[in-house]
């Protein structure tokens, strides 16, 4: 079959994939990290490994034709990241995203998770949470349980914009592929118990990253958005100490449903999440 210059030109076009990727990090995912006081704020030993595995994510897109790769540090409040030790043709984002993440910008054609955790009340998860170990039980979407994997894609398929990667252990591999099964994941470990795990060396878990992310790119086109239909109600069953006062004035779509449970209702997801995120 014969190619006309404007068919070669498209060809050429979707080779490159152009756009951006917007890397979410975390910390309870790396390798060779399974216990609390590894991912605390400071700790040099968790900052050097999730470092090197997001230079490894940053090497694996540009490879395959990422025009820009953008990373987020997201993880204990955006303090655990620097420009020092950033991959050089990264950008670095510290502080918070807003509700909305920046998926409104038109900017961003993926966006991966790097150091990701499963979901809470997993089995062999490490230090599986969902948002907040100390204040949230169990979050769930439309009845469903859900962490920041779910609800993070559901906010990226909103603007239909797609999850391509995650890195972690492989119960979160596991809670990405069940939305997004068409997903690269680089399962870095396995848990044995909430704070055991079993786990590659850096070095072998940092090449394995860079071949996965640099695959997530270049089928980057075949993926698709997650995306969940309205309406929406995101429940939040909460620990006693974040409980708020029975007598709290609850915002627009918010209801209390249990004694330390409240029901957050929208049209749609992007609704519902937003006022989640602003309670």
């Amino acid at each position: 079959m014969r190619l006309t210059l404007a068919g070669l030109v498209a060809v050429a076009a979707f080779a490159q994939q152009p756009g951006a990727v917007l890397i979410i990090t975390d910390a309870e995912g790396v390798a060779g990290v399974c216990r609390q006081q590894q991912v605390e704020q400071g700790n040099a030993e968790m900052q050097r490994l999730l470092t090197g595995e997001i230079n490894a994510s940053v090497r694996g897109f540009l490879k395959a034709g990422a025009q820009q790769v953008v990373v987020w540090d997201g993880h204990g409040g955006s303090w655990t990241l620097t420009a020092q030790t950033i991959h050089d043709q990264a950008r670095l984002i510290t502080g918070s995203l807003g509700s909305k993440m920046l998926m409104d910008s038109g900017r961003f054609a993926a966006v991966a998770f790097v150091g990701q955790h499963a979901r809470a009340n997993r089995e062999r998860a490490v230090m599986a949470h969902s948002y907040s170990s100390l204040g949230i039980q169990k979050l769930t979407m439309n009845g469903a349980e859900v962490g920041e994997i779910e609800t993070r894609a559901a906010l990226a398929g909103a603007f239909n914009v797609p999850v391509i990667f995650l890195s972690g252990d492989r119960a979160a591999a596991e809670d990405l592929h069940a939305i997004v099964p068409e997903a690269e994941a680089a399962v870095v470990k396995d848990g044995i118990s909430y704070y055991a795990c079993e786990s590659m060396s850096a070095a072998a878990a940092q090449a394995l990253i860079e071949q996965k992310a640099e695959a997530a790119w270049r089928k980057l086109a075949r993926i698709k958005p997650y995306k969940v239909n309205g309406p929406v109600a995101i429940e939040m069953e909460l620990t006693t100490r974040s409980t708020p006062s029975p007598d709290a004035v609850l915002g627009e779509g918010v209801e209390r449903i249990g004694p330390r449970t409240l029901r957050f209702r929208g049209k749609d997801f992007l609704e519902a999440w937003t006022r989640w995120n602003g309670r």
